[in-house]
């Protein structure tokens, strides 16, 4: 089965524009959460977009354009173009809600009197985002969004995986945005107890009361090994495994002993060809709530076994809060960055580990990994999202 490589990635987080903000930061200890909530304060659409691009997308969409541009042109597509035939290149973006402030400011305008626009459908749906990368840089192949709620960004990468190893397209962009940070979404995960009350997100803390939402995109470049040889692209890390499952339990609590969540590991350490003890890493899904952070530590241990105390585990939503559905790309983002330099960014405010949350997850400072001689950096990166969804991705750096 064909190699899959990653030539390009790129980001837009409450850490700012850019992948290398994103890394540099949260390895660095930085927070990018004000006043209990995350938003990409340094995002503006003029930087980026004409008054009409800006009117004819919604905030995720432009998110994930921003993204996908810092990717490609990583990817080296800018000077050279693309590196295939159209109809062998495609866009995979997933969210977790999409267009919801196009949603509700329309649906504001017509209580109030006045109309709805003319474009409120096709900037409100949920693939809105890869239609629209995809007619950025006329990819012609596959081309659809991915809703699994918290698990979208990492699944719609793991689609993309196994649609290039099945050799339906050469190369695509995968990932993840979202931008959801709208009263009705805060009153609404609120209503459910997820939200923190403090506005801290301090996973697998003793103290920690649930998520701070953020928003935010990120999307990487992944190619068939063969073309990106070709070409002689730099790459940057390879996506080695991909495993998904469901926990069949709750719409909104995840199985208290993790085991679906193992298996997910599982399924992608086996995809990868990788034993457990092989992995150098684990970039956590780490939410900050009571029930996830007990749960995913339960099935590391599961999936693992006693290899799972001795390699660090932290949460980038310590950093930048809960993305929703891009979390899982601009981590797998973050994972691949800090493959590259060897370092275990950090958990941001644990202090106090929770009971029964005994594994290292790189409190206070970023720490080098310890990495075999003669072979490269290797981690796990894992989503979990509403609706017992479990996805889990295996990435190897160059």
């Amino acid at each position: 089965m064909r190699d899959v490589v990653i030539t390009g990635v790129g980001a837009v987080t409450p850490l700012g524009v850019g992948a290398r903000a994103l890394h540099e930061r949260w390895t660095a200890g930085e927070c990018g959460i004000v006043d209990g909530e995350a938003p990409c304060a340094e995002y503006e659409a003029t930087d980026h977009f004409s008054r009409k691009e800006s009117r004819r997308s919604d905030r995720f969409t432009q998110l994930a354009l921003v993204a996908a541009a810092e990717a490609v042109a990583e990817a080296g597509w800018l000077e050279d173009g693309l590196p295939v035939a159209p109809d062998r290149a495609g866009s995979i973006i997933g969210t977790g809600i999409g267009g919801v402030s196009t949603l509700l400011g329309n649906y504001k305008s017509l209580l109030e009197g006045g109309q709805v626009g003319p474009l409120a459908v096709p900037l409100m749906m949920g693939n809105a985002g890869a239609a629209a990368v995809a007619m950025k840089y006329d990819l012609e192949g596959p081309a659809f969004g991915v809703m699994s709620a918290c698990a979208a960004g990492t699944n719609a990468i793991g689609v993309a995986l196994r649609a290039i190893q099945h050799g339906e397209a050469d190369v695509l962009l995968a990932g993840g945005s979202e931008a959801a940070l709208h009263p009705l979404t805060r009153a609404a995960f609120g209503a459910l107890e997820a939200l923190s009350e403090l506005g801290i997100s301090r996973p697998f803390d003793a103290r920690r009361d649930g998520f701070v939402m953020g928003e935010g995109a990120g999307v990487l470049v992944l190619e068939a090994g063969d073309v990106a040889r070709a070409r002689g692209a730099r790459i940057l890390g390879t996506l080695s495994g991909y495993g998904s499952t469901c926990d069949a339990h709750h719409l909104t609590a995840p199985r208290e002993d993790g085991r679906r969540a193992a298996a997910a590991i599982t399924i992608a350490l086996a995809d990868a060809g990788f034993d457990p003890t092989a992995i150098d890493y684990v970039n956590a899904h780490g939410t900050s709530t009571p029930l996830n952070d007990a749960a995913e530590t339960a099935a590391l241990k599961s999936a693992l076994g006693q290899h799972a105390y001795e390699i660090p585990v932290s949460s980038t939503k310590s950093a930048i809060g809960h993305l929703l559905g891009a979390a899982g790309a601009v981590e797998a983002v973050a994972t691949v960055l800090a493959l590259r330099d060897r370092v275990a960014p950090p958990t941001i405010g644990l202090e106090e580990p929770g009971a029964g949350l005994d594994l290292d997850y790189v409190p206070g400072q970023a720490r080098a990994m310890s990495v075999p001689d003669g072979r490269s950096a290797r981690a796990i990166s894992t989503s979990f999202g509403f609706g017992g969804h479990n996805a889990v991705l295996c990435l190897e750096a160059a």
